[in-house]
Order: C-alpha cells, then sequence, then structure tokens
C-alpha cells in the first residue's frame, strides 16, 4: 500500500495552561496508532506522520481524537490534511504569501467546505484592509497587524461562521513549514 504523509493540526491545547499535551506523548500516540515518521512542529498542535492504512483524512482524525481523548483524558478537535491537499492550499493562496509576513496572512482549515451562506452576516468592506477569501475547505485570512487585533477574525469565529465546523487557524509560517515536512 502507498505511504502517504499526513499534517495533524490539533485545536486548543497547550494554550494557557488547558488541556496539555507534550509534543513527544502526541508523536507516540501517532506511533501507537501505526503511524510512520511522526513528527512535531512547534507546542501549539502540529504532527507530521506517515500511513499506509488507506483511511481518508477524516477516518484518521476521528480515529486520532480517540487516541487522545484515551491518553490524556479529554477531547482535542482534530484536522488530518494530506501534504497533496496542502500544496494545494498553499498555491490557492489568493494574497501574495512571499510578500507578506507570516503572521498577516492565516489559513482556517475546516472540516468540511463551508458554504458562502455562512459569511452573510460579514459586511467584508467594513473590516478593509483586513480581507478574507474562502478556498477549499480553507479560510484565507489577511490581518496586516496580526490574528490577535484582528477584527475579522473575531467575525469569522462567531457561530454563524464556525458552527458546527471543526476549525482551526495557523499562521502562514506554519503553512509552509507543514508543506515541506509533508513533501513526499
Amino acid at each position: 500500500m502507498t505511504k502517504t504523509k499526513y499534517a495533524a493540526l490539533l485545536r486548543g491545547i497547550n494554550v494557557g495552561g488547558n488541556k496539555k499535551v507534550p509534543m513527544a506523548e502526541l508523536r507516540q500516540v501517532l506511533q501507537d496508532l501505526g503511524h510512520e515518521d511522526a513528527q512535531t512542529y512547534l507546542q501549539s498542535g502540529n504532527a507530521v506522520f506517515a500511513s499506509t492504512t488507506g483511511k481518508t483524512p477524516t477516518a484518521l482524525a476521528r480515529e486520532l481524537e480517540a487516541a487522545i481523548e484515551a491518553h490524556f483524558g479529554f477531547r482535542v478537535p482534530c484536522l488530518v490534511i494530506d501534504g497533496a491537499h496542502l500544496r494545494a492550499v498553499a498555491a490557492a493562496c489568493p494574497f501574495p504569501a512571499a510578500e507578506l509576513e507570516g503572521k498577516q496572512l492565516h489559513a482556517t482549515f475546516c472540516s468540511e467546505q463551508p458554504a458562502e451562506s455562512r459569511f452573510a452576516s460579514i459586511d467584508a468592506p467594513g473590516y478593509l484592509p483586513e480581507e478574507y477569501r474562502v478556498g477549499d475547505h480553507v479560510i484565507y485570512l489577511y490581518a496586516p497587524n496580526g490574528l490577535g487585533r484582528s477584527k475579522l477574525a473575531e467575525a469569522l469565529a462567531k457561530p454563524a461562521v464556525a458552527k458546527g465546523l471543526d476549525v482551526t487557524t495557523r499562521n502562514w509560517n506554519t503553512v509552509a513549514k507543514l508543506v515541506e515536512l509533508t513533501r513526499d
């Protein structure tokens, strides 16, 4: 069976002392699931692994969520994305990524494709110079002053947009690194 590289994006861990997931233990959880070449990037829930199981990214995510809950005692939403999709997300970026600082550009990965109707309440011109674009299971966000000061990021996180979706955001530096780490 073909070996495929994936990125696992964990949401809401190691923030403010909550949901502590040591990266060494996360790598071990991935290995215990039968995945190979497990490695982590930063402390914020980015892991890369190779799998020959042939399971879908969604099935891999549910399996990882169950293993994390069994190991650590709490649920952590996970998104698993294959390397080809990560490369496609990077290639389709509607903003000039090479010209921007990593903290100015973000990708919010979504468990399902968000319908355009979810964004009806957002008055995009009212947030300029901040902007967003919807891609394939991703929302690109240009926030020139960073995510922490972004009013548009707050609007995109509201239930009208995000309810019912597992979403997690990464800055562009992290996206680029995950693309690199998932290359075959």
